[in-house]
């Protein structure tokens, strides 16, 4: 994820990092290319005039630009829930820390609770982008609970459970009565429903067919429009034809890239930041250091 003060505005036009434009540069120097070829050779392939108008560009231009809203829009609200449901972990993480340390007499215990928050953290972090743990959760856990995390599939849903059994084990001891317990249940609750949300995103993309019909429409636009503009503007055919499909090539990636918000491209969002700021947060609610080394960029951040 790229995060940066407010650019002068002459300076936005030339950033690179962090826009799409790496990325379809390609498709869009082979159109504008292929608008300059056509407008060397009038409009013409071989001996046959193709006689277009800007008409029916003007209308079919208007409906891609709805459907790219749309697709725009679902990918937007698709990054913002992903976003949500990590804001709901660092508040629930928070509130069962504090609860341990202010309704138990035992700050050991309190800080067992927080181990275990760091663990699903960091567990579900590394589910949502298919990699390995062991390496962020090593400090928090003992040689079964690494066992047992070794040889769970859904990984953060064990964190949860064994983040339960500390709750249940507090009952069994006299040192959390029934009643207070149930708000830390209802806080354990949240995170699990935070943990289906983030694994529906993660599962559910959005129905292939959006992405197929967009993507021929554009494509199909943007090479026929050289033969709608020609006639009109003659020699700044290729130029307004490279601006209108940076326009839809960009519209089309950015949507592709925010639909899966919890992967590693540049406008992801910045989990390992996040995870970090969690751990950090509970740890320092207990009176320790984060132990976990910070990530110096997420991969993307810069400041």
């Amino acid at each position: 994820m790229i995060t940066r003060p407010q650019l002068h505005w002459f300076r936005m036009l030339f950033v690179l990092r962090g826009s799409v434009l790496p990325a379809i540069a390609p498709q869009l120097l082979g159109v504008t290319l292929f608008s300059a070829l056509i407008t060397g050779f009038h409009g013409r392939i071989w001996d046959w005039k193709v006689s277009l108008n800007f008409v029916p560009f003007s209308l079919i231009g208007l409906t891609l630009a709805i459907f790219l809203g749309f697709r725009n829009s679902t990918s937007y609200a698709r990054y913002w829930e992903g976003r949500t449901l990590w804001g709901s972990v660092l508040i629930e993480s928070r509130s069962l820390v504090r609860q341990a340390l202010t309704l138990t007499s035992d700050p050991d215990a309190a800080r067992q609770l927080a181990h275990r928050l760091c663990v699903f953290v960091h567990t579900l972090r590394h589910q949502l982008r298919g990699t390995d743990p062991a390496a962020d959760i090593a400090p928090f856990v003992d040689t079964a609970t690494s066992q047992r995390m070794r040889d769970a599939r859904f990984k953060p849903a064990i964190a949860l459970l064994i983040a339960g059994e500390w709750l249940g084990e507090q009952l069994r001891l006299g040192k959390l009565s029934p009643s207070l317990a149930l708000p830390m249940e209802n806080a354990l609750s949240h995170l699990g429903s935070a943990l289906g949300g983030c694994e529906r995103l993660a599962s559910t993309p959005i129905p292939f067919t959006y992405s197929v019909i967009i993507h021929r429409c554009i494509y199909l636009y943007c090479v026929l429009l050289p033969f709608g503009l020609l006639d009109t503007i003659g020699l700044m055919t290729p130029v307004i034809v490279c601006f209108i499909a940076y326009t839809f090539f960009a519209l089309e990636a950015l949507s592709a890239e925010i639909e899966e918000p919890f992967g590693e491209e540049p406008n992801d969002l910045a989990l390992a930041t996040m995870s970090y700021m969690i751990e950090s947060t509970v740890l320092e609610m207990v009176g320790e250091q984060p132990l976990s080394p910070r990530p110096v960029s997420d991969g993307y951040i810069q400041t």
